[in-house]
């Protein structure tokens, strides 16, 4: 069972915490990673692109030529795909990206980021992060104190808005909350930033 040292804001280690092994300690399953990112990624698309065809396109009406005796290819619409200003052919056309994942694959994938996470000792657990008022440096000087450097994410148990509010200015940092944890996030970042009540929240829904 992976145990973890508790740090305070001020970067003082006040307690330790065991892991739960089934959540950050398993064996990290890349595949199924990689396929609930490609899904996270898919279905962030908004797919709004689209194109003219031929039918959509203004003008056209009339056929350009006579069908026979011009010398000319003949020719129906001077709007179809060949044509400058011509529609466009089996162009893009607005559509929805989105598809599912097996809900056990999704879990499967957020424990394995947890379990790379304590592997490469990029996991700092907070007794509690609690700022108050909205003061970006105070964030910034709890930062400094727990020497976390780079790209950060804070998973929050619930609603903090000093907390989030505190540290959106800083860059490279962000805080979401429990409920809206997904792989891309957890890929994106360097350093994660636990705070107790996550990991208990964490061990009540994925254990």
């Amino acid at each position: 069972m992976p145990k973890m040292d508790v740090y305070n804001m001020q970067g003082e280690k006040v307690s330790d915490i065991d892991l739960n092994e089934a959540i950050f300690g398993i064996e990290p399953n890349e595949n199924i990673v990689h396929s609930v990112l490609v899904n996270y990624l898919a279905n962030q698309r908004q797919g709004t692109q689209s194109t003219k065809t031929r039918a959509e396109v203004r003008g056209g009406g009339k056929k350009p030529w006579r069908q026979k005796g011009t010398g000319r290819a003949r020719q129906g619409s001077i709007r179809a795909p060949q044509w400058i200003k011509g529609g466009i052919a089996l162009g893009p056309k607005p559509r929805s990206y989105k598809y599912r994942v097996n809900k056990k694959e999704r879990q499967l994938a957020i424990k394995s980021l947890l379990s790379a996470k304590v592997l490469e000792k990029e996991l700092t657990v907070v007794d509690k992060l609690e700022v108050k008022e909205p003061k970006t440096k105070t964030m910034v000087k709890a930062l400094t104190d727990l020497k976390i450097e780079g790209k950060t994410l804070i998973i929050l148990p619930g609603k903090n808005e000093n907390v989030y509010l505190s540290s959106r200015n800083i860059e490279g940092v962000k805080a979401i909350q429990l409920n809206t944890i997904n792989v891309f996030d957890l890929l994106n970042c360097k350093n994660l930033i636990l705070p107790v009540d996550t990991v208990k929240k964490l061990e009540e829904v994925y254990a």
